[in-house]
C-alpha cells in the first residue's frame, strides 16, 4: 500500500499485511493531528520503504523524546523511524486504499479532551502501555491471519 502527503512531495510504500490503528488521546497528539486523537500504526522497518521526498521532510523533536516529521511543503504529518530503530510511526491518513484494519486502542484516555467521546471497541488505556504490550495488541490479527495462511 502506498502513502503520501498532501501534496504528494514525501511518498512512501508499506509491505506485507497492515497492522491494527491506535489512538492517542493526549494533549500532544491532538495538537499534531488538530483534532480529537491521532490515528496511526507501528509498522517494522523491513515492511516500509520511502519513494520519494525525503529530502522534503522537517523534524520538530521535544526534550521528553516526542517527535513529529512532517513535509517541508505541505505541512503534513509524515512517517518517522522510531527511536526503537525497529518500526516505523505511519499515520494513518496518509494511506492510500482501503485496508481491513480497525482501531484496536486507545491510548492516553484519562488525558482526552473534555469534548472527545471515543467510540469503537478498541481497549482503553489511561496512559502508554509499554510498546511490546501494544505491538502485540496492534498485531493480532496479522498473526491469526498469517497462521491461518500457514495452515491451509
Amino acid at each position: 500500500m502506498n502513502g503520501k502527503c498532501l501534496c504528494g512531495a514525501v511518498e512512501f510504500q508499506l509491505d506485507g499485511p497492515l497492522p491494527d490503528l491506535y489512538q492517542c488521546h493526549c494533549s500532544l497528539c491532538r495538537k499534531l493531528s488538530g483534532s480529537a486523537s491521532d490515528t496511526a500504526m507501528f509498522i517494522g522497518r523491513d515492511q516500509f520503504r520511502w519513494v520519494r521526498g525525503l529530502d522534503k521532510i522537517s523534524s520538530y523533536r521535544k526534550t521528553t523524546g516526542f517527535r513529529a516529521d512532517f513535509c517541508g511543503s505541505c505541512g503534513s504529518t509524515v512517517p518517522h523511524l522510531m527511536s526503537n530503530t525497529t518500526h516505523f510511526w505511519v499515520p494513518a491518513g496518509l494511506l492510500d486504499g482501503e485496508f481491513s484494519g480497525k482501531v484496536a486502542v486507545h491510548l492516553h484516555v484519562n488525558s482526552k479532551a473534555c469534548w472527545d467521546e471515543i467510540g469503537g471497541q478498541g481497549e482503553h488505556f489511561a496512559e502508554m502501555p509499554e510498546i511490546e504490550e501494544l505491538s502485540r495488541l496492534l498485531h493480532e490479527d496479522v498473526e491469526k491471519v498469517e497462521g491461518e495462511l500457514v495452515e491451509t
